[in-house]
C-alpha cells in the first residue's frame, strides 16, 4: 500500500550499492526503484506511470507513459541531445541538469592544455619523435609562462568558475564573458570550496556583445560556452582574427561552438599559436581531418569531462536536490528553455 506523501523516484542508471544506499537513507518518504536501462522499453508501464522524479542520462519516456511526473533529473550539463523529445514539451515538468559535476576534471583539463601548450610539449613531442635534440631548442621551446599572462573565460559557467580559481592561484589575470554581467554570482550547484559562488575572482566582466575586445586581451582563452541557437558559432573568422597570433585557444564546449572552417584555417596559418580542441563540429573527429596533422594542436576525444569521480558528485548533487524537493525548496541547475540551458 502506498504511504501518504510517498514520493516514487525512477533511477535508469547503473550506480553502486553505496550511491544507492546515500539515496536510501535521504527520506523515508522515498520509494527508489533502480532500474538500468538502455531504452524506454526497458520499462514496464506501471513503473513509469508512477513515477514523480526520473534520473536518467537518455532514456526518455513518452508524456503519456509518465503522468505522474514532476521533476526530470539529467545525468548531464548539457541536454541539447534531448530537445527533441516532446518529454520536455510536458506542463510544469521540472527539469534539473548536472552542471557543476564536471566542473574539476575540465578544469584541470584546461589547466593542462594551457600549460602543454605554453610550454611547446606538442612541438617538443615532434622533435621526440624524430630523435632530434634541436640546436636551437632556447628560441623554438621559449614557454608562453602562465604567471604574468592573461587567461580569458568564455561563458563564466562552473567550469569556467573552477578555472578562474585554479589559474588565479598560479598568478594569471582573468577575464570573462558572462549573458548577464549585472549578476556575476553562481546561482547554480558547486562542490565546496571550488568555483567562484561570489563572482569575485575575475579581473573583468565583459558581455557577449564584446567578446572580440576579450579576446584581443588574452594569451590564453578557454571556450565553456553551453551549446544553445545563440552561440552556435559565436566565434568564427572575426573572433579568431581578434585574438593574439601569440594565443593559444582551449576549446571544451560544444564542437559547433566555433566554426570548424575557420578554425581549421586560422590553424593552418597560425594566425594563432595553437589550440587544445576536446570536442568538434564532427565526432568522431574524421581521419582525414587536416587537424589531425597539425603540430600546433592537440587532440582530445572529447573526454575532458571524463573522471572517476563523476558519479560520486552526480549523486551528491542528486541527492541535494532530492532534499529540496522534499522541503519544497527551489531546485539546483533548473534548465530555462529560453536561455537553453
Amino acid at each position: 500500500m502506498d504511504k501518504p506523501n510517498q514520493v516514487d523516484v525512477l533511477v535508469t542508471l547503473p550506480f553502486n550499492e553505496q550511491h544507492i544506499n546515500e539515496l536510501r537513507e535521504i527520506s523515508p518518504r522515498l520509494r527508489l526503484l533502480f532500474q538500468p536501462a538502455r531504452r524506454a522499453e526497458d520499462v514496464a508501464n506501471e513503473i513509469w506511470s508512477r513515477s514523480e522524479v526520473l534520473y536518467t542520462d537518455n532514456i526518455l519516456p513518452t508524456p503519456e507513459q509518465v503522468p505522474s511526473l514532476r521533476w526530470l533529473q539529467c545525468h548531464y550539463a548539457g541536454i541539447e541531445s534531448l530537445f527533441d523529445s516532446p518529454l520536455l514539451q510536458k506542463k510544469d515538468l521540472m527539469i534539473t541538469t548536472l552542471s557543476g559535476a564536471a566542473a574539476p576534471q575540465m578544469a584541470e583539463f584546461a589547466l593542462t592544455m594551457m600549460l602543454a601548450l605554453g610550454h611547446r610539449l606538442p612541438e617538443m613531442n615532434q622533435a621526440q619523435t624524430k630523435a632530434d635534440w634541436p640546436k636551437d631548442r632556447w628560441e623554438r621551446f621559449n614557454p608562453v609562462e602562465l604567471r604574468g599572462s592573461t587567461v580569458g573565460i568564455v561563458g563564466y559557467g562552473s567550469i569556467g568558475r573552477e578555472v578562474a580559481r585554479l589559474v588565479r592561484a598560479v598568478g594569471a589575470t582573468v577575464l570573462a564573458t558572462k549573458r548577464d554581467v549585472m549578476h556575476p554570482e553562481d546561482t547554480g550547484y558547486s562542490l565546496p570550496e571550488l568555483g567562484d559562488p561570489g563572482g569575485d575572482l575575475f579581473h573583468r566582466l565583459y558581455p557577449p556583445q564584446a567578446l572580440r575586445s576579450m579576446l584581443h586581451e588574452c594569451d590564453f582563452v578557454v571556450v565553456t560556452l553551453p551549446l544553445t541557437p545563440q552561440t552556435r558559432n559565436i566565434i568564427g573568422a572575426g573572433e579568431l582574427a581578434a585574438m593574439k597570433p601569440t594565443a593559444y585557444l582551449i576549446h571544451l564546449a560544444r564542437g559547433t561552438v566555433i566554426d570548424p572552417a575557420a578554425l581549421l584555417s586560422t590553424l593552418q596559418e597560425r594566425r594563432i599559436a595553437g589550440a587544445a580542441l576536446d570536442v568538434f563540429h564532427e565526432e568522431p573527429l574524421p581521419a582525414n581531418s587536416p587537424l589531425w596533422r597539425l603540430n600546433n594542436v592537440i587532440l582530445a576525444p572529447h573526454m575532458a569531462g571524463v573522471s572517476s569521480h563523476y558519479n560520486e558528485r552526480a549523486i551528491q548533487l542528486f541527492a541535494d536536490n532530492l532534499k529540496r524537493y522534499l522541503s519544497g525548496a527551489p531546485l539546483l541547475n533548473r534548465f530555462d528553455p529560453e536561455k537553453g540551458y
